[in-house]
């Protein structure tokens, strides 16, 4: 008679267990990749300071302004260059997160819906003659949310599909804008 709580509270406890590892492991996640965007922001902040410094020089050192132009049009392809290294880098670290969290929820779904399933065997075995339609509902109702939950991740995939898509196309045509101006700066 004791059996069927004491399978519901080994369920939650081990289901705790599990989210607590999943959190765990999240965490230590998201500092991997705030620690990678410091790092990430600090070269470049570092870099950015010595260009900076060595250009200020040099255009203080221009003779004459069609020099002063010349050196001003010579730094623009390099530094949007730099710009969209930046931005790719960012953009992957973004993307690996990204995917680490869809990894670790999607696992922890799977192991969740296999333990409530097995939770539902089980317990339908100990259940009272008569309930064999509730067992019923409740496996059918799993196999539905289940179903919709996989619908909401294809749907998430293609979303995140079409974003990276389309910041890769605008990354694109930054770089070939700021390509173009640079070319008509230094023919001037």
């Amino acid at each position: 008679m004791f059996a069927i709580p004491e399978q519901f509270s080994n369920a939650t406890k081990a289901n705790f267990e599990s989210q607590f590892a999943l959190y765990s492991s999240l965490t230590a996640k998201a500092f991997e990749s705030i620690e990678k965007l410091v790092e990430l922001n600090l070269t470049a902040a570092k870099a950015t300071l010595e260009e900076s410094s060595i250009a200020t020089k040099q255009l203080l050192s221009a003779k004459d302004p069609q020099e002063f132009f010349s050196l001003t049009a010579a730094q623009a392809q390099p530094t949007a260059e730099k710009a969209m290294s930046y931005s790719r880098q960012l953009a992957a670290i973004a993307t690996g997160t990204q995917a680490e969290f869809s990894k670790a929820a999607e696992f922890q779904i799977a192991e969740t819906n296999r333990k409530v399933i097995s939770l539902v065997d089980e317990v339908s075995k100990n259940a009272p003659a008569g309930s064999e339609n509730v067992v019923a509902v409740i496996k059918a109702s799993i196999g539905n949310a289940n179903a919709g939950y996989e619908q909401l991740t294809k749907t998430a995939k293609q979303a995140k599909e079409a974003m990276e898509t389309n910041v890769n196309a605008a990354v694109s045509q930054f770089t070939q804008a700021a390509q173009n101006v640079a070319a008509r700066t230094t023919k001037r």
